[in-house]
């Protein structure tokens, strides 16, 4: 697509240093651009190629402006606004109305006219398909499911029975959305399961990425709300719920009945134990493991960075002597004469 960046100051509230004229086609880096490139410098550990850049035109703050041999995007926060740009110059592709002859669709589900039903999709019995919505190749529709405006399910993704799905949201593919939850009760030695009669419901501008599951509720709902981002194989337990415009990077695990704030960003591969409640506006570094509530907005962290091997093995070694320290120091605390420790000093 080609658009002149007069235009896009305009659209999108920038003030334009350069030839408005100047026609642009699509995104690059700052390294990778053309003449037909728009770029963005929003870390400031790429200004060195700022320089050598050959795009037509650069978004970027008012600091880095000056220095820009191109014409310039001038902006307050100008990752957002190249994400904007970028997505008029690569709009995603968009199927033609109507079912696929491939698909099978059930004669009591609903299908707006104008949503798109891809190859080899299945709707079932009772399920909602909003207008302009997108259901890929391989998708499977389950029973009573409701599929807002505008949803884009990318391909093979699994929406199981009642699943809600609110507008404008992106669902990656090989997610799963309201497989049965986690559930099992113990009896002499073996485990019952316990029926999982709950849903999921997910809100408006919500993005799932591939392989990420959702576990549906055991008895109440497992809630996304508005504006989430899951990245890539995250584990959603049953009944969690996750606030509104959270940010849960890959390989997060959050086990059931946990409920998250609104505005949290929890890096990779944090584990989140059950029946805790996390604060709005909390960031948990990666490798953190979260064992009990937080209550209070912050940057939280845990697990030990690498070492060479040898050193870990040192650092393991003392770990596991700590006890027998811990021990011997109170014995020596207990003699006669010994200096008291704080709190005997505070009693």
């Amino acid at each position: 697509m080609s658009v002149s960046i007069g235009e896009l100051a305009v659209r999108f509230g920038c003030e334009l240093r350069g030839d408005p004229d100047v026609v642009v086609e699509h995104v690059a880096t700052l390294a990778g651009a053309d003449e037909r490139s728009v770029a963005f410098l929003a870390n400031r550990r790429y200004r060195g190629e700022l320089a050598a850049t050959r795009a037509a035109a650069v978004v970027l703050d008012a600091e880095a402006a000056g220095d820009c041999p191109a014409a310039a995007l001038v902006c307050r926060n100008p990752h957002a606004t190249y994400a904007r740009i970028a997505a008029v110059l690569h709009p995603l592709p968009a199927g033609p109305a109507g079912i696929d002859p491939s698909a099978v669709v059930s004669p009591q589900a609903k299908v707006d006219p104008g949503a798109h039903v891809g190859a080899l999709s299945v709707i079932g019995a009772g399920a909602v398909v909003g207008a302009r919505a997108f259901i890929g190749p391989q998708c499977l529709v389950g029973q009573d499911v409701v599929v807002g405006e505008d949803v884009r399910l990318v391909g093979r993704v699994t929406l199981c029975r009642g699943a809600e799905v609110g507008a404008r949201t992106v669902i990656q593919p090989g997610a799963v959305i309201g497989g049965d939850g986690f559930g099992f009760a113990p009896e002499q030695g073996r485990w019952i399961k316990v029926p999982q009669i709950g849903t999921v419901r997910i809100g408006e501008d919500v993005e799932i990425g591939a392989n990420t599951t959702v576990d549906r509720g055991a008895i109440d709902d497992t809630v996304i709300e508005d504006g989430v981002k899951l990245d890539n194989l995250i584990q959603i337990g049953h009944n969690v719920r996750v606030g509104a415009h959270s940010a849960l990077a890959a390989c997060v695990g959050v086990s059931g009945s946990t409920t998250i704030g609104r505005r949290c960003m929890i890096g990779g591969q944090v584990g989140i134990g059950g029946h805790l409640t996390i604060s709005d506006d909390v960031v948990i570094t990666g490798c953190t493991m979260v064992s009990h509530s937080i209550t209070g907005p912050g940057v939280y962290s845990g697990g030990i960075p690498f070492e060479d091997a040898s050193t870990w093995r040192r650092l393991v070694a003392r770990f596991k002597r700590l006890e027998s320290l811990a021990s011997r120091l109170k014995a020596l605390e207990r003699r006669p004469g010994s200096v008291p420790d704080q709190e005997e000093d505070d009693d």
